[in-house]
């Protein structure tokens, strides 16, 4: 079965869920971030997903609850949302991060993560992908990039990247369900680990995963709301 990875996104420090990405237009489901991450390692998540949202779209940062968090919960934790130097990711891995998420410095400056995968061990390097349709967004997927999904693949694949997170930003948060033609397109253009974000909703679309051969999933609201139990049924 698919790894099912509790994301607890943090803005303006408290743990929120936003719809389509807009910072706009959040629900908050902790007021601590920390309780959050507490709950889901408590309940046997075996890696947890951290996202500065403030730091991704350049309105603050939320790092140094990222580091409490990565201090104090007893599992591995990874973190994305503004990593886009080699400092960026040098202090989170010497605070305990377990792996870091390079999203628009991917696109923007293109020897960033071969640098990165050079400095730190590889496993410690993920990349992740947004995208609305085939465009990849970049900013707190405020802008467009211009990058076709396909194409920055490739390069990514060229670069040694050997996990990749996907994420289908009409469906984030939303509630909607995985786009299955998406999924498989991402899933043959992409050989190694594959996790995805965007629009889970339920054990149906943990299924679809699992029929596709992708390897895990970020999940959310559907879990803060229960759509998704947690942990999920193993049948």
């Amino acid at each position: 079965m698919p790894l099912v990875i509790p994301c607890v996104d943090i803005q303006t420090g408290r743990a929120v869920r936003l719809f389509e990405g807009d910072p706009d237009r959040e629900t908050v489901y902790f007021d601590a971030p920390l309780d959050a991450a507490t709950h889901w390692a408590d309940l046997g998540a075996t890696l947890l997903h951290l996202v500065d949202l403030d730091a991704a779209t350049g309105r603050g940062s939320n790092r140094e609850l990222v580091l409490d968090i990565a201090r104090t919960v007893s599992v591995p934790v990874e973190v994305g949302g503004g990593v886009r130097t080699l400092a960026d990711a040098r202090q989170l891995i010497d605070g305990g991060v377990s792996r870091v998420v390079i999203g628009t410095a991917a696109v923007k400056d293109p020897k960033l993560v071969p640098t990165l995968l050079t400095e730190f061990d590889p496993s410690c390097v993920v990349v992740s992908v947004d995208a609305r349709g085939m465009d990849v967004k970049i900013a707190g997927w405020a802008e467009g990039s211009g990058v076709r999904v396909d194409a920055l693949l490739n390069r990514l694949h060229a670069d040694g990247v050997k996990t990749l997170i996907f994420t289908d930003v009409s469906r984030d948060g939303t509630l909607r369900g995985l786009d299955r033609d998406l999924m498989g397109a991402v899933r043959e253009w992409w050989p190694h680990e594959l996790i995805v974000g965007g629009g889970v909703a339920n054990v149906e679309d943990i299924a679809l995963l699992d029929d596709l051969g992708i390897e895990g999933a970020i999940v959310g609201r559907a879990i803060y709301e229960g759509t998704l139990p947690y942990p999920v049924p193993t049948s």
